[in-house]
């Protein structure tokens, strides 16, 4: 379970984030969305304690985040280019997570098998530096490499840009199928509300790093998301 607590960012003297309450329980697909600069990449960041809090604080599991490596092997993300190895082919960054993962050669096979589909042929044997990929396949690099270390947890910040059409709906039944059967716990943000609607049981709208809505996902809900932005 993710718990915020009073969760503050202020950058220059100027909030970007606030949440002063906010629980995930597990086995929950939530999804974030809001316009650009509604803090959903910051609130992700801190979630990962990858920036620091202005204040309070965020708690996985009832332990906080902060500089505590304990909840990290627990958690799976990929937020942008950053997270890759470049210079790096996608088979030996692959191997270098499974490493860090302590998983197997033979495990790390049996992982790349199952995403075949959602690689469509384009990732694995190119022999191209991840550099050299499109954004695309980029991104499902990334996400791939998120889930080697069968996380409890996945955070993925906007998955669904950059790919073509038949990898969002590949993508889309995949985290369907993960969430379904391994009851993994997903925290995913999108600017794509009919996407978001698909994957997630739970939406939440930031706006101005303030939460507005929190929704529980029905048949009403993408049509509500989408009155809310048409204002």
């Amino acid at each position: 379970m993710i718990t915020v607590n009073q969760l503050q960012k202020v950058y220059n003297g100027i909030g970007v984030l606030n949440i002063p309450n906010l629980t995930i329980q597990d086995r929950q697909s939530f999804g974030l969305v809001g316009n650009n600069g509604a803090g959903k990449t910051t609130f992700f960041r801190l979630i990962l304690d990858l920036v620091e809090t202005s204040y309070g604080e965020v708690l996985l599991n009832g332990q906080p985040v902060v500089r505590n490596d304990e909840w990290k092997s627990k958690v799976g993300s990929f937020l942008d280019e950053g997270f890759l190895i470049d210079f790096l082919t996608a088979e030996e960054y692959f191997n270098f997570v499974a490493k860090l993962h302590n998983i197997s050669k033979d495990d790390l096979s049996l992982f790349l098998h199952s995403m075949e589909d959602f690689f469509n042929g384009e990732v694995l044997g190119t022999n191209k530096l991840i550099r050299d990929f499109s954004k695309g396949n980029q991104k499902k690099i990334g996400i791939a490499a998120a889930l080697i270390g069968n996380p409890s947890y996945l955070i993925l910040d906007e998955p669904f840009t950059a790919l073509d059409p038949s990898s969002q709906i590949r993508l889309k039944r995949f985290l369907n199928e993960l969430q379904s059967k391994f009851n993994i716990t997903m925290l995913i943000s999108s600017h794509d509300l009919n996407h978001i609607t698909e994957v997630c049981n739970r939406i939440v709208i930031l706006e101005k790093g303030n939460i507005v809505k929190d929704l529980q996902t029905n048949e009403d809900t993408l049509e509500e998301l989408n009155s809310y932005f048409a204002v």
